[in-house]
């Protein structure tokens, strides 16, 4: 599985970019909140990358941070009827903290107004991320503790969730680190660690 691409940015337009990595060009479908980010042409650039495989097609989708792979991969995953081509919709038409806000509130009119989206759509985005997932209760309490260890932890969580983990299971074995760590640690750490205890 290919998890990031570090390489020389050859080819930008929007909504997809080309990297060349030691002489092979790969072509990623990227959110326009990532092709925002991009520097100049030429310029060295890592993409963090979303394998995705289907019968007679695989596709690299890029992002410029954890929180988008992560959002991303939890919409594709956790919420039926969207796939990735709605997925990049959701990133190109804000930002990760505007839709975790517009789903702990509820506030389907603002997801709406995303390209493809519609109002039935965004209903059923805030009905499953509520209650099929419970990933609502990790952003309150990751917006409560923005900083600090808790902080990290919902992070770390809320990853493992959208790896395809239950929350249960996630929120054990992440406090189950947390808690075993006498040294500081970030949530990449955490989430490393909790991998390969649950494995």
């Amino acid at each position: 599985m290919i998890t990031y691409l570090d390489g020389c940015l050859a080819e930008l337009l929007p909504g997809r970019l080309t990297i060349d990595v030691s002489g092979l060009g790969y072509e990623v479908l990227v959110p326009l909140s990532t092709s925002d980010t991009m520097p100049p042409i030429g310029e060295k650039v890592r993409m963090l990358i979303h394998f995705h495989v289907r019968e007679q097609e695989q596709t690299l989708y890029g992002f410029a941070t954890n929180d988008e792979r992560d959002l991303f991969r939890l919409l594709i995953t956790r919420v039926s009827g969207i796939g990735p081509k709605l997925g990049l919709a959701v990133l190109s038409g804000m930002s990760v903290d505007q839709f975790k806000n517009a789903v702990i509130h509820g506030d389907t009119p603002i997801l709406s107004k995303i390209s493809g989206l519609g109002k039935k759509t965004a209903e059923r985005i805030i009905l499953e991320l509520k209650d099929k997932v419970g990933v609502t209760a990790v952003w309150t309490a990751a917006k409560e503790e923005a900083h600090g260890e808790k902080g990290i932890i919902n992070d770390a969580v809320l990853a493992l969730i959208s790896l395809g983990y239950k929350q249960s299971e996630a929120i054990k074995a992440v406090n189950k680190i947390a808690d075993s760590n006498t040294d500081p640690i970030n949530s990449d750490e955490l989430i490393r660690a909790a991998l390969r205890s649950m494995k």
